[in-house]
């Protein structure tokens, strides 16, 4: 399988590809922005992808939500990983010494504390952690550092002179797998991502938050998009979750039914079971 994934070898999404995908044989397509991941399963160039959508901790990718609904990916499923970040710095070095920091946006945003307790120290974003770390070991940068997960630290022969530097140990990311392609609704599913536009007029939110109230869904995100071009109109995302029988995957797709009756569009994004908090990507081995 071709997966497709925003940043580079050991990197938090390759960790969350080999976390999703085990001991099955991949092949990475390194992808440099969101964009270019989602326009590579648009082409078919890979059969699945792996897209950070939020943390817990620095918040949602507000970008990537609409790109699921240009790209009118499918999700199939998600999957959550704990982040560890650490800076890490080539050996012989202490936090003292280090002047410059590389890192992703958000992996500076989870690390927020750490950098105004070290105002010397000047960040600088780039498109992905792990290759920070690759730039700094390539380049021999001495005085600079990345913030990074361990295994780019491993990959790249980089010290961890200050370890776990994120604000709350409770650090998790919530990664989608997606596809450009339709697929089966897995059996038991019990949590689903919809995009919808409502006609410009007073309680037409209102409405909608009602219907799924009525319906008994657990309502666990809500996101509001301006529509280009469009003064004064949104779409919103919502994610939903449900028991897991079969019954209620069918009253969502009849509670889809009656949203579109209210609603000027409804795009179902996917369908999927629910994942999981995993505190240990121990095993997980760089390649």
């Amino acid at each position: 399988m071709k997966i497709a994934i925003q940043g580079g070898q050991s990197s938090f999404h390759h960790l969350a590809a080999q976390s999703y995908f085990g001991e099955k044989p991949m092949e990475l397509v390194e992808c440099a922005t969101f964009r270019q991941l989602c326009t590579t399963l648009e082409k078919g160039n890979a059969d699945m992808g792996v897209m950070a959508i939020e943390n817990s901790l620095a918040g949602s990718i507000l970008p990537n939500y609409g790109l699921l609904a240009e790209y009118s990916l499918q999700i199939l499923e998600e999957v959550y990983l704990h982040i560890d970040q650490n800076l890490m710095a080539l050996p012989g070095q202490s936090v003292y010494d280090i002047s410059q920091v590389y890192s992703h946006p958000m992996a500076l945003l989870q690390c927020s504390r750490f950098l105004e307790d070290h105002p010397e120290m000047v960040s600088m974003e780039t498109w992905d952690t792990a290759d920070s770390a690759r730039e700094i070991r390539e380049n021999k940068l001495m005085g600079v550092a990345a913030i990074a997960g361990r295994k780019a630290a491993e990959k790249y022969g980089l010290e961890l002179i200050a370890p776990n530097i994120h604000n709350s140990e409770e650090n998790y990311t919530r990664f989608l797998i997606v596809t450009s392609g339709t697929r089966e609704i897995p059996h038991h599913s019990d949590k689903a991502s919809v995009n919808f536009r409502l006609k410009h007029r007073a309680g037409s939110l209102a409405d909608a938050l009602d219907l799924l109230r009525r319906n008994a869904f657990n309502l666990t995100k809500i996101q509001s998009f301006p529509i280009p071009n469009c003064l004064d109109e949104y779409s919103f995302h919502v994610d939903l979750e449900w028991n897991g029988n079969n019954n209620d995957t069918d009253l969502f797709y009849e509670t889809m039914d009656q949203l579109k009756r209210i609603s000027l569009e409804v795009q179902v994004l996917g369908v999927y079971k629910k994942g999981a908090r995993n505190h240990d990507h121990s095993s997980l081995t760089p390649a």
